[in-house]
């Protein structure tokens, strides 16, 4: 099952990235089908299985036009937040989030001695690293196959001074409640990060992006107070050490392009587009 969940995520991954390249073209379900080495009806049924819309459906959340125009939508919400609509919507798949942020030489100093558990677990954008503490979550990051695995070694340089244990059967519990949205979306889930105040400001706004929803760079250094700042507010997201829940994939370039994103653009599109369609189901 896990096997067949990460194979199945690289050929939706691959799919997708023959889709935005030739989205004008707008190719069928054969055409699409034939690239990535499987039958129609069978790609179909693993598109269905892992987002519930047809690729045909979904290739509308991956367009310039629609991302651009998600931007607008998304400053008429804040500008109206009390209206009904997508920002109402998309809480109900929101997990509740916190962040607790330490600069690396308070943590050095005071977390001698941590206990870290970690594993690997496959998850609907591939296998995924993930890290937690008693305090909380403080490293999930996805892996590519076809790349050099050294998460665990930056991850353990990074927590040098804590007892690291590969214990699986304890982190599976976590990936289960970040992947299933809806499902334990009222559970908090604390995050422990290292960064200096104005990361941990920039992934604070990043987390109360909701679900389904993306922002500007722009937008997020004006709502920072740091209207001249894009460049650092981007940096900041580029350090971010929990992927997916502070959702660093949320914020895109004001063009409708997605910018950049530390392990690939086209897994970006991915996430950005299933959270999307996920709301549409």
């Amino acid at each position: 099952m896990t096997r067949d969940l990460t194979v199945n995520y690289y050929r939706i991954e691959k799919a997708i990235s023959y889709m935005t390249a030739n989205f004008k073209q707008q190719p069928d379900l054969d055409e699409v089908a034939e690239k990535i080495n499987l039958s129609p009806f069978h790609f179909q049924r693993i598109f269905l299985d892992w987002v519930g819309l047809t690729p045909k459906k979904f290739l509308q959340y991956l367009t310039l036009d629609y991302l651009k125009n998600s931007i607008h939508q998304t400053q008429n919400v804040i500008e109206a937040a009390n209206l009904a609509g997508l920002s109402s919507q998309s809480r109900v798949y929101d997990l509740f989030v916190n962040i607790e942020g330490v600069s690396p030489q308070q943590f050095k100093s005071a977390g001698v001695g941590l206990e870290i558990f970690y594993g690997y677990h496959a998850s609907p954008f591939g296998i995924c690293f993930i890290a937690i503490t008693d305090r909380g979550i403080c490293d999930l990051h996805f892996i590519d196959e076809n790349s050099d695995r050294k998460e665990y070694e930056v991850f353990s340089k990074k927590w040098s001074f804590a007892q690291l244990n590969h214990r699986p059967d304890i982190t599976q519990s976590y990936i289960q409640k970040i992947f299933k949205p809806g499902e334990n979306a009222q559970e908090k889930l604390n995050l422990l990060v290292q960064g200096t105040d104005f990361q941990v400001k920039v992934w604070e706004a990043l987390v109360n992006i909701p679900f389904g929803v993306v922002r500007s760079y722009q937008q997020v250094a004006a709502q920072l107070g740091y209207a001249n700042g894009i460049r650092s507010v981007a940096s900041a997201a580029g350090k971010n050490p929990i992927l997916y829940l502070i959702p660093c994939h949320r914020i895109i370039s004001k063009d409708g392009t997605v910018g950049d994103f530390q392990y690939g653009k086209v897994r970006k599109r991915t996430m950005i587009a299933w959270e999307m369609a996920s709301l549409a189901v």
